[in-house]
């Protein structure tokens, strides 16, 4: 429907203006006057030319989704109805692509639809984490809990991959820096200082040598070598997207020294915590491990994942397959065994999750506190090798005039 941008005069003589979306300019007119609104200038709004252009759109982000399902549990426990809700949400919305996307799922609500297959038609927003636990919450009538607890478990899942990002964060970008130093003096300060030694007329150093050598090698060969990293790198990326390269690279990933204990603890967590969180929705488990093996984001976790799910189906418990994966923890796998005992799997899943993220946090502080020095080292020992190596002639000079 077309937009019409509105001015008038309320009962108090006041100028109002806004804008209203509405079949036509007459049924805008009536809809004021119901308002108490003179209306004095009615007009359609223009079309935005960039409308229809998807990437100069604003993007719909993690925390947009956030916010909408914590505001939209709120309404819904007041007592509010969904159209109501959606309506109120859609209006105060200031991302113009999630507005439109407010809108249209809430045209197909008031069309008959339920919430959870009008949310399926965004599955790059909505996953199937919150549709299958929408439709558990419209299925049980208690959709505010639902969604409440959505809004909870999104917010730790983003509190707990900004701890994992910040931890390779720091690294990267350290290393990044070290390597573009050291290009730097190879390329441009290294080849000054081999041109005032060629004056000198006396043998070298050998480490001197050794890093000419080097600078020599780089400046002839600086167009190779970064052809050859790009080559590594698209063909890095073409083996990780078939089954034999992720499975190689992820299991990889969970050996690697310091980096695998930490990724195994976000495993655990990010297992634990959406498991617990669909089990309490009233999620089916079998269900609830397809979708939990889907977003586990590393193909060994999946692996594991799905052979529970198997087990289980087989009518085995959930313990013993963890187990046998190799890749969850014994005292993991022990107090899921006492959750299904007790039939208090949901809330034994949420207490490994909480414990978890507090050992993510450790783990993090551990290793910042470890890597700070390690690069402070590294950095201290190649670029003051290489300065000290362009350095040793002269001292070598000075001690032959002395």
């Amino acid at each position: 429907m077309p937009v019409y941008l509105w001015e008038g005069k309320n009962r108090n003589n006041q100028i109002q203006k806004g804008q209203m979306e509405s079949i036509s300019e007459e049924a805008v007119r009536a809809q004021l006057n119901r308002l108490r609104i003179a209306p004095t200038k009615i007009k359609k709004k223009p079309k935005d030319l960039l409308e229809n252009v998807s990437f100069l759109q604003p993007k719909v982000k993690e925390k947009d989704i956030m916010v909408f399902a914590r505001q939209f549990s709120t309404m819904i426990d007041a007592g509010l109805p969904i159209i109501q809700c959606m309506d109120i949400l859609q209006s105060q919305q200031e991302n113009a692509t999630f507005k439109k996307m407010l809108k249209s799922i809430k045209d197909q609500v008031e069309s008959g639809s339920t919430l959870a297959d009008a949310l399926k038609k965004y599955p790059k927003h909505f996953d199937n984490l919150f549709i299958n636990m929408v439709a558990a919450g419209e299925a049980g009538g208690i959709l505010d809990v639902i969604l409440k607890r959505l809004a909870g478990y999104m917010e730790k899942a983003a509190r707990l991959k900004r701890k994992v990002k910040g931890a390779m964060v720091y690294p990267a970008i350290t290393i990044f820096v070290a390597v573009v130093v050291v290009a730097i003096i190879l390329v441009f300060v290294i080849p000054v200082f081999q041109e005032m030694f060629a004056d000198f007329g006396s043998t070298l150093p050998g480490p001197t040598l050794i890093v000419i050598a080097m600078s020599e090698f780089v400046k002839d060969n600086l167009h190779l070598i970064i052809g050859a990293l790009i080559i590594f790198f698209f063909a890095f990326r073409k083996y990780y997207k078939t089954d034999k390269g992720r499975l190689t690279v992820d299991a990889m990933v969970l050996k690697l020294p310091v980096f695998g204990m930490l990724l195994r603890k976000v495993a655990v967590a990010k297992f634990t915590r959406t498991m617990g969180t669909m089990l309490a929705s009233g999620v089916a488990i079998l269900e609830a491990l397809d979708i939990v093996a889907k977003t586990s984001g590393n193909r060994i976790v999946e692996k594991a994942i799905y052979s529970v799910r198997s087990g289980i189906a087989e009518g085995r418990t959930m313990a013993d397959p963890l187990q046998a994966s190799g890749v969850f923890p014994p005292m993991v796998c022990q107090m899921i065994a006492v959750g299904e005992s007790t039939g208090a799997l949901d809330a034994m899943l949420e207490k490994i999750a909480d414990f978890y993220d507090e050992e993510v946090d450790q783990a993090v502080e551990n290793l910042t506190a470890m890597i700070e020095p390690a690069m402070i080292i590294f950095l201290g020992v190649v670029v003051g090798g290489l300065i000290v190596s362009m350095y040793l002639p002269i001292f070598q000079m000075a001690g032959a005039i002395n």
